[in-house]
């Protein structure tokens, strides 16, 4: 033992002064000595820690270190052990120091440019997960980092240390690069794909992102990449594929929180019914758990069981009565449930209990939110001057937010059938905000409301850039159906199709062609457009509703039209368009009642459709309700001459007037002949 510990003393003196001095001979490559020189350098520093940081034991295991170094240059690990050591004796300023010296004298010594990369790398960050990024520091371990990789491009560890760095400096497509220059090396590395996945999620690539973790996910199903995995499909909006990976997460750890994740992601995934037994099971392991109490009452209000979305609601209300999701919850139950004006006075009282000018930033976020949902609240029960006034609030409180404010001012003056006033608050706002994508397709649908229709195609063709042109497109196809201008619509349709990649986004495109295709009354057509977005989403309410009416107008399968609307109706009870179907469905059955009490909840959403009034007006007169009838159809008549110019149909209103003189002259017939009785 004495001679052994002798032998390392002289040994570790040699080269100490071996590895400083710079005229000193680079020795023959040797692995078997490298070797031995890291071995005993790993045993000094590990004799170091075990003394309290020994200077003496640090010495010789960074005389080690740097000998082993000399002996194996090609080996980047040693200088990161050599690094962590100078790190761990709290020796970085003299490291750097020395370093700095060594790469200048020597600017091809690559362990040198290796130490310092990782010391600079050390400063980046001060203490504490909340400090502040040192960017100069950054700026200079990512210099070392890339002369490494000059010098040395075999060294994979280098390549995965230059892929953070260059992530953290937000330098995403560096970042990208020197991730698959560690994958050109080892194309099943964890860190390189995990990392080259964090990069695609940050350039919004997050299709490249889930096909990159899904590769690590199947060779490895780590707890690590399995939730990032989930977080990707999340982040694509495929809330089936994220449930499923959380789940074999949850196989790896039984962890409450990543129970919460794949709950959440069932209940996004509208499974309802499973996501409500995975947060029953955590709302029963903690009575006290917020969001699974506050889950189960939006799952049973989806589902219509208001009952017990109404008991869990009041739970989650006695956890924390101050929680504004809470509060809204509660507005959104009483709106599921039709009483729209209850809804509006309980979101005037939330938003009568915070301050009207909030300080930070997510109080006034807070508070535009819950001013938009009230405004559309107003907009929705025809209360258009409340709607316009609400907004209004919103453009006092946040100018920036002006443009998407102005926005729903002009959508409530359209519902509101003011479109004088529509005009000129889109004239107002396209001066303030002449590049604002929102504001310009809104003012483009004001100009197709007044028959201006090269204006509208004008306005929506000079946002063509390359960045939203999927739905310009579709807007432009929209302008074009109001036109009647079918060849253009279905150009219009084609360039949005090519642009479509998701299913969602394809089940749109052949919804668009077969409202095309009926409003052209090429019904057959019409049809198998339908049918081709059902293929793709059987629970599309729209698609349902629209291939139901089309053949309850046309009188035709009238139990299959019953059964597509019904289903359409199940799924958003308070549409008024879909009761209006259901209402006219049961007419052509002659289910008058039934037909009568869905048109009159329909008029009750939104009383200003002259095709809802029409209908009930005809219900009325196939129950002999002529003064009803009559007070309909004149309603009807009444709203068609108040209808954007675009939307009047002269035959239509023709028809209606006709119906409307017919009623008058039997009600006056038969008002004479019981005078003479």
């Amino acid at each position: 033992m004495p001679l052994a510990g002798a032998f390392v003393l002289v040994t570790t003196a040699a080269a100490s002064a071996f590895a400083q001095s710079p005229g000193t001979p680079q020795p023959k490559p040797s692995k078997s000595a490298a070797y031995y020189h890291a071995a005993m350098g790993h045993l000094y520093s590990e004799l170091a820690a075990q003394y309290g940081g020994r200077g003496e034991y640090v010495t010789k295991a960074i005389d080690n270190y740097k000998l082993a170094m000399r002996y194996d240059p090609e080996t980047g690990s040693l200088a990161q052990e050599l690094a962590e050591l100078y790190l761990q004796s709290g020796q970085i300023r003299s490291a750097v120091n020395e370093f700095e010296e060594v790469v200048k004298r020597n600017p091809d010594d690559v362990n040198g440019h290796r130490i310092l990369g990782r010391l600079y790398t050390a400063r980046i960050r001060g203490e504490g997960q909340q400090a502040r990024v040192n960017d100069e520091a950054l700026k200079l371990a990512i210099a070392q980092h890339e002369k490494v990789g000059e010098m040395a491009p075999r060294d994979l560890e280098n390549w995965l240390m230059l892929g953070r760095l260059q992530k953290l400096a937000q330098n995403s497509n560096a970042s990208e690069k020197a991730y698959k220059k560690a994958l050109a090396m080892d194309p099943e590395n964890e860190d390189a794909l995990t990392g080259l996945a964090m990069v695609y999620s940050d350039l919004g690539d997050t299709t490249s992102a889930s096909q990159v973790l899904k590769r690590v996910a199947d060779k490895n199903p780590s707890l690590r990449t399995l939730t990032a995995l989930a977080a990707a499909y999340e982040q694509l909006k495929d809330y089936k594929a994220a449930a499923e990976t959380y789940g074999r997460a949850l196989e790896l750890n039984k962890d409450p929180d990543l129970k919460r994740a794949y709950a959440q992601a069932l209940f996004a995934g509208d499974d309802l019914d499973k996501a409500a037994g995975v947060f029953q099971e955590l709302a029963t392991e903690d009575s006290n758990d917020l969001l699974a109490v506050l889950r189960l009452s939006q799952i049973y209000r989806q589902k219509r069981d208001f009952a017990k979305a109404d008991e869990f609601a009041k739970r989650a209300t006695k956890l924390d009565p101050n929680n504004l999701e809470i509060q809204y919850n509660e507005v959104s139950l009483l709106e599921a449930q039709g009483k729209t004006n209850d809804a509006i006075a309980r979101l005037k009282e939330i938003l009568g209990a915070l301050p009207k000018k909030p300080d930070s930033i997510s109080e006034k976020s807070n508070r535009m939110i819950l001013l938009e949902r009230l405004g559309i609240l107003y907009r929705l029960t025809d209360q258009t001057a409340s709607a316009v006034a609400t907004f209004r609030e919103i453009v006092e409180l946040d100018p920036e937010a002006g443009g998407r404010a102005y926005a729903q001012i002009i959508d409530a003056l359209r519902a509101g059938k003011d479109y004088a006033a529509a005009e000129k608050e889109s004239k107002a706002a396209l001066a303030k905000y002449p590049n604002d994508r929102i504001v310009k397709t809104v003012v483009a649908n004001v100009h197709s409301d007044l028959s201006h229709f090269k204006e509208a195609e004008a306005i929506l063709k000079s946002m063509l850039d390359g960045k939203g042109d999927r739905e310009t497109w579709i807007s432009i196809a929209q302008i074009h159906e109001k036109s009647k201008t079918f060849a253009e619509m279905a150009k219009a349709i084609d360039e949005a199709d090519k642009l479509s990649k998701t299913d969602e986004e394809k089940e749109n495109i052949y919804f668009l062609r077969g409202a095309m295709y009926e409003r052209m009354k090429k019904y057959d057509l019409a049809e198998e457009q339908f049918r081709l977005a059902l293929k793709l989403n059987p629970q599309s309410a729209s698609a349902l509703n629209y291939l139901g009416y089309m053949l309850a107008d046309r009188n035709v399968r009238l139990p299959e039209a019953l059964e597509m609307v019904q289903k359409a109706v199940s799924m958003e009870p308070g549409n008024g368009a879909f009761l209006d179907s259901l209402g006219w469905v049961y007419f052509r059955l002659n289910r008058l009642d039934d037909a009568a009490e869905n048109l009159r909840q329909s008029i009750a959403r939104s009383g200003r459709d002259a095709t809802v009034h029409d209908h009930l007006g005809d219900v009325y007169n196939s129950q002999s309700k002529i003064k009803e009838a009559i007070a309909q159809w004149e309603r009807a008549v009444q709203e068609m001459h108040a209808s954007a110019p675009s939307d009047l149909d002269p035959s239509e209103m023709a028809k209606i007037q006709k119906k409307l003189d017919s009623a008058k002259v039997r009600q006056a017939k038969e008002m004479g002949a019981g005078k003479k009785n």
